[in-house]
């Protein structure tokens, strides 16, 4: 196979798949990868660790002191930092069982040059190996079963399906909300896709760096509205709105956020809500965005 064709069949097999919305709840049955979390799906990239005994090597059982270590061939390249990238692991794990780590912001602490910047990459880059399945259109990249209320649905989609009501804590985005209005209330008039996060195109992926005073605010987090489109529609209208914030862009995948304490204190107040209660506001007077990444 010539570049040209191993790249062309590459990009054919990370384009989008649309569904359903009847096939997506069918294949929630047979598998459950289907609706993965963000967490659950970073741990499937990772991938089980290998066993190393250091006591049987003279030069490893000096510095890990004839522990048994896990590496992960995922973080190979990563020489040393094993007991780094098991705490990593261990977070995402946690927050896949719905622990406290859910929650939580994944903050890298270390020394310049400590290999942060290199870790959050790695983790990027990994993530775009397992595609997730959103809503067709939307902007925020939400899960399809964000449609569905817990305490109305939840048991039928338990006993049916097999999905658990854990996995029904969403709420709809405003631009769901409308399109649910228009459709008269029959949500088998919406769409799934399937999606690969990427880098490139920012979907499930984002990366937002601190500003200054005078030229960042909380738009590079929840987006704004878009100027262009207020001749069509009212200031609080969601087709309006440029979902262009990190938050936005990074729905069901993962955000960056450099230096994150650098950053004016008004910038990250919406990382409080969108942490601990999967949704935050935007700059408009509409219905909260969710947001189930990390």
């Amino acid at each position: 196979m010539s570049i040209f064709n191993h790249f062309q069949s590459r990009y054919q097999s990370t384009q989008e798949e649309v569904i359903s919305l009847q096939d997506y709840i069918e294949l929630c049955k047979q598998d459950p990868q289907v609706y993965a979390s963000s967490a659950e799906r970073m741990l499937m990239a990772i991938g089980e660790p290998e066993l190393v005994d250091t006591a049987k090597d003279t030069r490893l059982s000096r510095i890990f002191s004839n522990k048994v270590i896990k590496r992960y061939p995922a973080f190979s390249e990563f020489y040393g930092m094993e007991e780094a990238v098991e705490q990593i692991v261990s977070f995402f794990r946690h927050a896949a069982q719905g622990l406290e780590e859910k929650k939580q912001i994944l903050y890298l602490l270390g020394p310049v040059g400590g290999g942060k910047s290199s870790l959050a990459e790695r983790l990027k880059e990994l993530i775009q190996h397992i595609p997730f399945y959103a809503i067709e259109g939307s902007p925020v990249f939400e899960s399809p079963l964000s449609l569905f209320d817990a305490k109305e649905d939840g048991k039928i989609l338990q006993e049916d399906f097999g999905i658990p009501i854990r996995s029904l804590n969403k709420i709809m985005s405003p631009w769901a909300v409308k399109r649910l209005h228009e459709y008269g209330g029959d949500i088998s008039q919406f769409k799934v896709v399937k999606l690969y996060p990427s880098i490139l195109d920012q979907i499930a992926v984002a990366k937002t760096e601190p500003g200054d005073e005078n030229n960042q605010d909380i738009s590079a987090l929840v987006g704004k509205v878009d100027i262009r489109k207020l001749e069509d529609y009212s200031q609080d209208d969601p087709d309006a709105y440029s979902h262009s914030g990190a938050l936005c862009r990074a729905n069901q995948g993962l955000m960056e956020f450099v230096e994150m304490f650098k950053a004016p204190i008004k910038v990250l107040h919406p990382l409080l809500t969108a942490t601990q209660e999967g949704n935050y506001n935007g700059t408009e007077g509409m219905g909260s965005l969710p947001f189930e990444g990390t």
